[in-house]
């Protein structure tokens, strides 16, 4: 909660940020504003401009109140709220102990089922295995896609569809329900849920899972949901693999893909890609043809994104298709890494 500093008026949080990326100088605070959202950018870009004269008092003030969350939050990656509440109270002391953990898990929402994800996926799998699909998605939603795609495959395939399905028309699930799973599961942040909705799994969470398990386990759930949830599994589809994914093929699976790629499209597909991605295609390119393409596009000026997009999406079905052929290999986790 936004509180008082030295007797001074109260300061919101977003003062406090502002306040603390004037103080850290614009090199560091360029380099974090990288991790933010473009809406948290424009709205910190605002407060420094408002934000005049600070007193060397509050600036201190600031900076060890970050220091003391992100003390606590490296504590709780390390060894869970116990152990961090446990070393902070040595540190700052049991009452500015609880004030910093609070402010963490209130401010960055310290996720539900977090013992959880510290867990070995082979071991939670023993665990929830037998579980209603529901409770299986809802714990998956939580965990990492790598840990989530470990789990998922070794799901018995009539239960990999149902339970991808759930994840993925997941929207907001009570926190009355996500503690009675918890409580079922032994946590230890059951009290320290947020009592707001949480939103967890939908399209991108299921995308992710997808996209990281091995390939035959994602034919299954694909063919499965095309069957039971054609508009679903069209929308999941859209997302699985997008151009700038070309960057997860080598060099010969590239040369390949190109051969079968309009160069029309090709150029179109370009004016929208970034400089890594443009790297990667002309690398694989002869000179000449390289040469050609990129006079053609500046020569065709602005194009519209819709044309850019279904360009690229042109290219990614290409890619799909290789791949569902066995002619080229998309760089992935799961069985797909194994060789033989």
């Amino acid at each position: 909660m936004p509180r008082a500093m030295s007797g001074e008026q109260e300061i919101t949080g977003i003062q406090k940020a502002a306040i603390l990326l004037i103080t850290l100088g614009p090199e560091r605070s360029a380099g974090l504003f990288k991790h933010l959202k473009e809406e948290e950018i424009e709205d910190l870009t605002l407060e420094i401009a408002n934000t005049r004269s600070v007193t060397p008092q509050v600036k201190d003030e600031v900076i060890n109140e970050f220091y003391e969350v992100c003390l606590a939050q490296q504590y709780i990656a390390e060894g869970g709220i116990g152990y961090a509440k446990e070393l902070l109270d040595k540190a700052l002391g049991s009452e500015k102990a609880l004030e910093v953990i609070g402010k963490l898990t209130a401010s960055l929402q310290v996720k539900p089922f977090e013992f959880v994800r510290k867990t070995e996926a082979s071991q939670l799998l023993n665990f929830i295995q037998d579980e209603h699909p529901q409770t299986i998605a809802l714990i998956l939603s939580y965990l990492s896609p790598g840990q989530s795609a470990q789990i998922v495959s070794a799901l018995p395939p009539e239960r990999q569809a149902d339970v991808a399905r759930r994840i993925a028309m997941m929207d907001r699930t009570s926190p009355d329900v996500i503690k009675e799973v918890e409580k079922v599961l032994e946590s230890k942040l059951a009290s320290l849920v947020n009592q707001d909705y949480t939103v967890i799994g939908g399209v991108d969470a299921v995308v992710e899972i997808l996209n990281t398990v091995d390939r035959g386990t994602e034919k299954h759930i694909m063919e499965t949901l095309e069957i039971e949830e054609p508009e679903l599994a069209e929308e999941i589809r859209k997302k699985m693999f997008v151009f700038e994914d070309i960057l997860l093929l080598d060099d010969r699976a590239i040369q390949r893909v190109l051969r079968d790629v309009d160069n029309n499209d090709l150029e179109i597909a370009l004016k929208g890609a970034n400089e890594q991605v443009q790297g990667a295609i002309f690398n694989n390119l002869s000179k000449r043809l390289a040469t050609m393409i990129k006079e053609d596009m500046d020569f065709m000026g602005p194009v519209r994104m819709k044309d850019v997009e279904e360009a690229q999406q042109k290219i990614v079905n290409i890619i799909r298709k290789l791949e569902d052929a066995g002619e080229i290999v998309i760089s992935r986790g799961g069985g797909d890494e194994i060789v033989v």
